[in-house]
């Protein structure tokens, strides 16, 4: 079985899909850690951005895998590191490289090919696994989104301002929705899910029932 779920940044994907992951024994995949990883990887070797090539090589040549909640990076646990503003800032305007996303959707596809794996990002649905068994947009308004990551940050110890948090959201929607390839996309063959005025255990209850067909 393949669960997929796209939506915006800080909508709940992450925290969803791990609690959704256990309750139906299935591999959480975070496909957003993989970019934040590459992006963490350029910080690393003075890679520019806009540097295609360097960008690539990286993407190439970097081992990017999962260890429970761990993000490793040839082998190394960065999950702290992909996370901070200085990454957050890069991410979005470099998973635009067309070329890129074409290494990461392989990837991607190779790590789902066995099933059994939920998977979040923003091309999951519709690129990645566009014949899922379930297909999720799990959504939330500008507003909550940015108090989520805002809190997050602070729990995380993670140094933004409230401010600096909106802008980079409302510009990571921009970009997400406007790649060239990968765009951020809903469709009529999703099940789309509002989470602004749900708990967390309401939007995994009402996903969890429509994955066990009730």
């Amino acid at each position: 079985m393949i669960v997929a779920i796209d939506g915006p940044c800080g909508s709940g994907k992450g925290t969803i899909a791990k609690i959704l992951a256990k309750k139906c024994n299935l591999t959480y995949i975070d496909t957003g850690a993989m970019y934040r990883a590459i992006a963490y990887a350029t910080i690393l070797e003075n890679v520019a951005i806009d540097d295609e090539e360097g960008v690539i090589r990286l993407a190439s040549t970097k081992k990017i895998s999962f260890d429970g909640d761990k993000v490793l990076l040839d082998g190394v646990d960065v999950s702290k590191e992909i996370r901070t503003m200085e990454v957050t800032n890069i991410v979005s305007p470099l998973s635009s490289n067309v070329k890129l996303r074409e290494i990461m959707v392989d990837l991607q596809r190779e790590m789902g090919s066995n099933g059994n794996v939920i998977m979040e990002g923003r091309d999951i649905t519709t690129v990645v696994f566009p014949n899922a068994n379930f297909k999720f947009y799990l959504d939330a308004t500008l507003d909550e989104r940015v108090r989520r990551r805002y809190e997050e940050n602070k729990v995380k110890n993670i140094d933004s301002t409230y401010e600096e948090v909106y802008e980079n959201i409302k510009n990571r929607d921009y970009n997400d929705m406007h790649k060239e390839v990968g765009a951020l996309k809903r469709t009529d063959d999703q099940i789309y899910v509002d989470s602004t005025n749900l708990s967390i255990d309401e939007v995994v209850d009402l996903m969890l029932k429509k994955i066990e067909g009730e």
